[in-house]
């Protein structure tokens, strides 16, 4: 498939923290119900198994399996949406964390996309991958997240 046949979202952070902190942050669930308002990640991490992203009352929002796992340096993930019939249909997306040192902070890259041209569900991690990052950074810099999220 041509590059013009998907869409895709890349979002670029530096945090003041190591990446072995950013790893865990990614893949712990304690950490992810803190900065990614209540949800919570579930998986063993390595490659081939499946992960799960939880809805605060335990209802299943995203799911998946993890496609690679180099630490501290990269995660892959294969993703869909399960709670919306139409996201859903869309089938499932990549999302890549890219983590490495530069200077004093970790830089994160996070790139998500999905076949297909104008997604739906592109357009809603674009909204959502900047407020969930930023929580992120702010919980690994000062223990305390700054975007607060009212639940869909």
């Amino acid at each position: 498939m041509t590059e013009a046949a998907r869409s895709a979202f890349t979002y670029s952070i530096f945090i003041r923290a190591t990446p072995d902190a950013v790893w865990s942050a990614l893949i712990d669930p304690e950490q992810t119900q803190i900065y990614w308002f209540g949800f919570r990640s579930q998986s063993d991490w390595r490659p081939g198994s499946s992960w799960t992203l939880c809805f605060p009352d335990g209802r299943v929002a995203d799911t998946g399996e993890v496609v690679e796992a180099v630490f501290p340096s990269r995660l892959v993930l294969k993703w869909r949406n399960e709670f919306k019939p139409e996201l859903r249909a869309e089938g499932y997306s990549t999302c890549a964390f890219d983590i490495e040192t530069e200077g004093g902070a970790t830089h994160l890259k996070v790139t998500h996309d999905i076949a297909g041209v104008d997604s739906p569900f592109i357009k809603g991690v674009s909204w959502g991958w900047p407020r969930i990052l930023s929580n992120l950074k702010s919980l690994l810099e000062t223990g305390e997240i700054a975007v607060v999220h009212e639940t869909n």
